[in-house]
């Protein structure tokens, strides 16, 4: 009987393991119908075969002659087959050539490094930046991206909050005291991670149900890619309302958060030998694995830009080893994977005993830290590798979903071989962490790359040359001219400028305080905007090439807002009104005006398209006006007293139009009117006067235009020959 339970086990396991095989290959090769339609695809033959695996983290890829296209996994086929045919072989990103070149010969590619293990996507904050609004076409697209790119690690935090729900309904909780608890769904990141509470909210019950169902989606589809989702578990932050069903409770009130009070702010943290730690959390992770099941690996921050109640190493170790517990109480193969932002965030609290004791409190390997932003301020090297925990080296690159064109390529591509080769490294991955996405494309397509490599791109300059023909479908000697000055300027960020968050005076509060310095010569973005104007003639049907001229467009009329700013603070400075006048004119009545036209002709830059997008999400007109609250807050007050003014910056017309433009007329007219009576600006009163300009934007029921108007090569033409 033992002998046949062993062999009835051996063959469900390798039937499992076709199964998977055969559910990976078919969703691999609708991922190609999906980007290339029937016809372009059915040239290849994609096939999931796990006997090509090399060991742990290696991939192997087959490209044959006849199209055929053959690695372990559903990612790694996706990312190969469009890394290496559409790249290598065709020059182009997806448009492929019809009839395909001839692959020559056979081709085998072994990725055997260990440190490749994981590619991981996403940071905390992308949920609520980019992702908040979305549905699941707009999902769908996300991860056949994320595949195509070879990411196979990502979290899948949709749909929580209705967990989170049932669990404290059943502890006694009413509803009213749940609706007071959860934020609105545009700041959900920071109610995940106890930074927030209330605000924004209440969430409706259809925003469970929506969230619910998404969530299904996505699993399913990063399942049968091969992804391996990452799920939410309990950091300890309780609602406020658990001192009343449970009086004997032992918690703690931390300090606020991001200039907030604490009204809305002020967590409320659960000690972690309470026996409500344990139970808590494991019914927390039981229904959620009963809803969605798991893939054993689960994300939780605790102290998330929040410093802890007391830095006494054995209570830090203690508050990690109750979340752990908590885990593995329910799933004994959890792994942890841990943001390590906060040994970033707060150094001075985060001294090396206080370190050590989160890092020990977890069983080696069994937590897995993410070096949040690696490629400015990596963690591992003073932390000697997470004392021995793995980790992954991560680039975060932008904050809070600015547009404005920023990178630093250089230490990007530097970085990941140096954590590998770091002393006793235990590097094991990978990671792309923006807050927010849909910028800098080339940035992303980089770090993606370099999750599949074992040493830098050997030559940056012939890297983005080659990305601009890959791009645009065809070389343009212009067009590849214009990317490499912006590789040695706007994307050539090094020391403590590389920030990733958007500081031009165009996209903040006017005051006569204002840094305009940049690290890299403005000279060199408007000649990269001379150079795809005169690209344009050849490549004006590529729409990746009208987005970039639209957004070189938008970042050389940002630097002109800087310059004009300069002359407005020195006519004002010198007591000149006639040149105040004349500068502040250009810039808060022509300069910003124009940017607001080009950015009109694309759908991507739109306001209006955001705002419609969180009206879509809702089934009310109730909740439609909530969520599009939710949606002007954050991209300018963020909070209700503009407790995180600007962080959010777009450009997006509409935005321009009437929040940016009306404060620097504001501005303009008050330093004018200083001047004219001899009297010293007053930033303060000035501060009270724009408020309830910004203000008034975000109450506005103001609609704005969904469908782009205007021809984005004209517009961008005109705009450079006038200024």
């Amino acid at each position: 009987p033992r002998l046949l339970v062993l062999l009835l086990l051996a063959w469900e396991g390798a039937w499992g393991a076709v199964r998977d095989e055969a559910r990976e290959t078919a969703a691999v090769r609708a991922l190609a119908v999906r980007l290339l339609g029937p016809g372009p695809a059915a040239a290849f033959e994609l096939s999931v075969e796990r006997t090509l695996a090399a060991g742990p983290g290696a991939d192997v890829f087959e490209l044959s002659a006849e199209g055929v296209c053959a690695a372990p996994s559903g990612v790694a086929v996706a990312a190969r087959a469009a890394q290496t045919t559409c790249g290598t072989f065709c020059g182009c990103h997806l448009s492929l050539p019809r009839p395909l070149p001839p692959v020559p010969g056979q081709l085998r590619i072994t990725e055997t490094l260990p440190t490749l293990r994981y590619r991981y996507y996403q940071n905390v904050c992308t949920h609520s930046y980019s992702f908040v609004w979305w549905d699941w076409p707009r999902w769908e697209r996300e991860i056949d991206w994320m595949a195509l790119n070879g990411i196979n690690l990502a979290l899948a935090w949709s749909g929580q909050e209705a967990i989170w729900q049932r669990v404290y309904l059943a502890l006694g909780l009413t509803q009213a005291e749940i609706d007071e608890h959860f934020t609105g769904p545009a700041f959900l990141a920071w109610g995940r991670m106890g930074n927030l509470h209330g605000w924004g909210g209440p969430l409706p019950r259809t925003w469970h149900l929506k969230q619910l169902s998404l969530q299904h989606q996505i699993l399913d589809r990063m399942r049968a890619l091969g992804m391996t989702p990452v799920l939410p578990a309990f950091a300890g932050h309780v609602p406020k309302a658990i001192g009343r069903v449970f009086p004997q409770v032992n918690i703690t009130q931390l300090g606020s958060w991001g200039h907030f009070n604490c009204s809305y702010s002020c967590s409320f943290l659960l000690a972690p030998e309470d026996p409500l730690f344990p139970l808590i959390g494991g019914i927390f992770l039981r229904e959620l694995i009963r809803e969605f099941g798991t893939n054993h690996i689960y994300g939780a921050d605790t102290f998330n830009e929040m410093q802890p109640p007391s830095s006494d190493p054995a209570y830090l170790a203690a508050a990690t080893e109750a979340v752990f517990k908590a885990m593995v109480a329910v799933d004994s193969d959890a792994v942890w994977l841990l943001q390590g932002w906060l040994f970033q965030h707060q150094p001075e609290f985060w001294g090396p005993a206080q370190v050590g004791a989160v890092l020990g409190a977890v069983p080696q390997g069994r937590l897995l830290v993410l070096d949040l932003f690696a490629e400015s301020q990596p963690v591992y090297t003073r932390t000697a590798s997470f004392r021995g925990q793995p980790f992954i080296w991560c680039m975060l690159h932008n904050f809070g979903g600015n547009h404005g064109l920023f990178g630093a390529l250089e230490a990007v591509n530097r970085g990941p071989t140096a954590a590998r080769l770091f002393p006793n490294s235990t590097m094991v991955g990978t990671g792309i962490t923006p807050e927010g996405i849909g910028q800098n494309e080339v940035v992303y397509a980089l770090m993606a790359e370099l999750g599949w490599r074992k040493d830098p791109v050997p030559d940056l300059l012939a890297w983005v040359s080659r990305f601009a023909e890959r791009r645009y479908g065809v070389a343009q000697p212009d067009a590849e001219a214009a990317w490499r000055l912006l590789l040695r300027s706007v994307y050539n960020c090094s020391g403590e400028a590389c920030r990733g968050h958007n500081h031009s005076p165009l996209v903040r509060r006017p005051s006569l305080q204002m840094n305009t310095a940049v690290w890299y010569n403005r000279s060199d973005v408007f000649e990269a905007w001379r150079l795809l104007l005169k690209a344009s003639p050849k490549l004006t049907t590529s729409p990746t090439f009208r987005y970039d001229l639209l957004d070189v467009t938008r970042q050389a009329l940002q630097e002109l807002v800087s310059l004009y700013y300069e002359e407005v603070r020195a006519a004002y400075l010198h007591q000149e009104l006639a040149g105040l006048l004349r500068a502040g004119g250009v810039l808060a009545y022509q300069l910003l005006p124009a940017l607001d036209e080009v950015l009109a002709s694309d759908h991507h830059f739109l306001l209006g398209s955001w705002l419609a997008q969180a009206r879509a999400a809702a089934a009310s007109e109730t909740e439609a006006r909530l969520y599009e609250q939710n949606s002007r807050y954050q991209l300018t007050l963020w909070g209700p007293e503009g407790n995180i003014l600007d962080y959010a910056n777009k450009q997006l017309a509409g935005l321009v139009a009437h929040y940016y433009a009306p404060r620097w007329q504001l501005f303009i007219e008050s330093l004018a009117d200083s001047l004219a009576r001899a009297a010293p600006f007053q930033q303060h009163q000035f501060d009270k006067d724009v408020f309830l300009l910004e203000q008034a934007f975000v109450l506005s029921s103001r609609r704005y235009r969904s469908q782009p108007q205007g021809d984005t090569v004209d517009l961008a033409r005109k705009v450079f020959l006038r200024f």
